[in-house]
């Protein structure tokens, strides 16, 4: 853990995380968030512009994320209300999707991974209902724009944040140039 003011501090980001998202961070019986989780709260909560977390491997870089965007689609209170994940392995997507499954429970929202692996019935769900925590490769996201073209504004109307994860990956590379492109539209 880091030196984050304990979690019953008002000058805390965590006194600013939703009841329930508060409840998960307690069953976990973390004593205080990581430097990364207290530090991206307050921006992520006010964002008027892109946001960069950077933070050494294990540094909880997934929770400061999602702790504050799933604050705001909780307090939003829309039934519609989506954050998009794009990462560059399906292998990260899995991942992310075991340690976001457990936390979006409480909200009630659904967690959808979305690559070559997942079945169609779940794919399915979220084409019938856009909400909840979208997981998927920017491959998988432009074969979406491709396939479901006249789709695409009623899936992503929703959509209050987007997480690029492993940013690193896309910079310089043609595959960054088509996540920007991907991004634009």
């Amino acid at each position: 853990m880091t030196s984050s003011p304990p979690l019953s501090s008002d000058e805390s980001g965590f006194s600013l995380l939703h009841p329930s998202i508060q409840r998960w961070v307690w069953s976990k019986s973390w004593t205080s968030l990581r430097d990364a989780q207290e530090r991206a709260i307050r921006p992520i909560l006010e964002a008027r512009e892109d946001i960069i977390i950077a933070a050494a491997t294990a540094a909880g870089k997934t929770e400061a994320a999602f702790l504050p965007i799933l604050t705001n689609i909780a307090n939003a209170d829309e039934e519609s209300a989506l954050a998009i994940y794009v990462s560059p392995l399906k292998a990260l997507i899995n991942d992310q999707w075991e340690r976001l499954e457990e936390l979006c429970e409480s909200l009630e929202l659904p967690v959808i991974p979305w690559h070559g692996d997942i079945p169609s019935s779940r794919k399915t769900r979220f084409l019938k209902y856009p909400r909840g925590i979208l997981l998927i490769t920017p491959e998988s996201l432009e074969a979406m724009f491709v396939t479901r073209g006249s789709q695409t504004p009623r899936l992503f109307a929703a959509a209050q944040h987007v997480v690029v994860d492993e940013l690193h990956a896309f910079i310089g590379t043609d595959r960054g140039k088509q996540m920007q492109s991907l991004l634009h539209r």
